[in-house]
């Protein structure tokens, strides 16, 4: 496997599992409602959490801070860049009248266009994944407090 293949290959599969979550949302008319889009971080959470997972594994003893912080951080990002374009597709070609119904107040008030749809929904994508990446980086580094690492530090 190549070095980008783990954030390439979990960033289309937490991609997919956010386009059909959206898509059965909107199945059921639900997709309006912003309050089902916290699931959208749990469907991340575990996607990151996987690759994180799979490229410790991988990497086993030669596993580095810096590179196990990229491959989660990226994986999350490719995961944003693509729910954001399906996102965008969606609101402008399948369902033209999407953004008025989950923007209602916005519109009218405040002159909300697709743009800054996009520009928000890919702000809290990466948002999320720093956060998560921080947080599994945590559970996922080598500890320093161990009797080999004190040794080494002597």
């Amino acid at each position: 496997m190549g070095k980008s293949s783990i954030p390439i290959k979990y960033g289309v599969a937490i991609a997919a599992g956010l386009i059909a979550y959206f898509l059965i949302l909107s199945f059921f008319n639900l997709h309006v409602n912003p309050f089902y889009s916290l699931f959208n971080g749990v469907i991340m959470g575990y996607g990151m959490y996987e690759a994180i997972k799979h490229y410790r594994l991988q990497k086993a003893n030669k596993f580095k801070y810096q590179k196990g912080f990229m491959a989660c951080l990226l994986t999350g990002f490719n995961a944003t860049i693509i729910f954001t374009i399906f996102f965008g597709l969606y609101a402008t070609e399948f369902n033209p009248g999407f953004l008025d119904d989950l923007i209602t107040v916005w519109i009218t008030d405040y002159n909300t266009s697709i743009g800054i749809v996009l520009f928000v929904v890919a702000i809290m994508g990466f948002a999320t994944s720093l956060v998560l990446t921080l947080a599994y980086m945590q559970l996922f580094k080598n500890s320093w407090n161990t009797k080999e690492a004190k040794k080494h530090t002597l």
